[in-house]
């Protein structure tokens, strides 16, 4: 595969890692500069150039956008969607987790333990929200804050009002929180990757600081997480569509609170913390998911071996098309079809005699390899077809690469 990481901060410990772990597995891996692109729309042909050459093919792409560029970093996730490029994470996903006001309105319709948060403009309802939080200390924060900047204890009302009137009149955002006492300057990141967490660590802050982040001092140590703190960060991450994200709990005396769902999450402080390769286990995701591209993937379980789980609609598969399950060379591949959806009908398991029809769509269990067969070829674009090679475009030399 060829995979793309496109970040603003080459040199860092993250990018280095995951840099490494493609390559450990075969992958040829570039590190890209998120400004370096230009956005071609047009009329059914998206494209990107970088460094004024068009893009050459890329299978796969690992976003590390930083809060900074966030505009444009986020069209150009959205460009690479556009052209059928396979992103850990998607646009609309990382756009509901960068807005922290956004994320918790998302998660508050589901079963995720929040803590108790308001957000007003008009002065006059400061204190009212304090009070419907249980009263001070309150948490207040920024609403584009990272790494703990923009984060306030609050001690009495009357401070967290000043506090937040100074903040508005600086035309920042920020959330009221209640203060979880019980927590005592601790956390917990899960990290995740797919659909199970890979590695927890617990952050432990400095002495007469609240704030539990590695930047500011914070110690940690692995974790082997509690099943309901587990499943909240697995739930958490896929509520809001990422499929790898850095989940920040608190430690309630009733259960997992989620303070953050982290889309970039840094990998150095989890992996010295946990002895864990990360960077291997997201790289190992994305080959399972591109493997079978250009289709409607919905793995409905994590399974192992290369075996999974893919739905896809019959369109231009003269392979499929019009014949009787049993004339088809599916059982000889260990391809079994679980059900055929066809319009609004369900037929579950299907018998051998069942005819597949022009746009049905497939739920077949398999050998991922063999069900990325079963996929017509996919259209070359121009950059591909006319043999431009990825080492063409890059310079090793530049200081957008990694690792020289």
């Amino acid at each position: 595969m060829r995979i793309a990481i496109v970040t603003r901060n080459p040199r860092s410990y993250s990018v280095r890692r995951l840099r490494e772990a493609s390559r450990q597995r075969g992958h040829e891996a570039r590190v890209l500069d998120t400004l370096k692109f230009s956005i071609m729309i047009e009329h059914q042909k998206p494209g990107l150039y970088y460094r004024h050459r068009r893009l050459p093919h890329i299978d796969a792409v690992i976003p590390r956008i930083g809060a900074s560029v966030t505009f444009f970093g986020l069209a150009l996730v959205q460009q690479f969607e556009q052209m059928g490029v396979y992103t850990i994470n998607p646009a609309l996903a990382i756009a509901r987790s960068r807005d922290k006001l956004r994320a918790m309105q998302v998660l508050s319709k589901y079963d995720i333990g929040l803590p108790a948060t308001a957000f007003v403009r008009d002065r006059d309802e400061i204190l009212p929200a304090i009070n419907r939080l249980g009263g001070p200390p309150v948490i207040i924060k920024v609403l584009e804050g990272t790494q703990g900047i923009g984060v306030i204890l609050a001690e009495t009302a009357q401070t967290a009002e000043a506090i937040i009137q100074t903040l508005q009149l600086a035309r920042q955002n920020v959330l009221i929180q209640k203060f979880v006492k019980e927590s005592g300057g601790r956390d917990l990141r899960a990290f995740v990757v797919g659909d199970k967490v890979v590695a927890a660590m617990r952050r432990m802050a400095t002495p007469g600081e609240f704030r539990s982040n590695l930047h500011r001092g914070a110690t940690s140590e692995a974790v082997q997480l509690d099943a309901v703190y587990e499943t909240t960060a697995i739930r958490a991450t896929q509520i809001l569509g990422l499929r790898m994200a850095g989940v920040d709990m608190l430690e309630s005396n009733d259960g997992p609170r989620v303070l953050e769902v982290n889309s970039s999450p840094g990998l150095e402080g989890i992996e010295k913390a946990t002895q864990v390769d990360i960077a291997g286990a997201i790289i190992e995701d994305i080959q399972q998911q591109v493997l079978v591209p250009e289709v409607d993937l919905r793995q409905r379980l994590r399974l192992t071996g290369g075996f999974g789980i893919a739905e896809f609609a019959v369109h231009n598969m003269p392979q499929l098309m019009n014949k009787a399950l049993r004339e088809t060379d599916l059982t000889q591949r260990n391809i079994h079809v679980m059900s055929i959806t066809r319009k609004s009908a369900v037929i579950p398991n299907p018998k051998g005699d069942e005819v597949v029809r022009e746009g049905d769509v497939l739920l077949c269990y398999g050998e991922l390899r063999e069900l990325r067969g079963l996929m017509p070829p996919k259209e070359a674009r121009p950059e591909e077809a006319s043999g431009q090679a990825f080492s063409d475009v890059f310079d090793e030399d530049r200081d957008d690469v990694a690792g020289k």
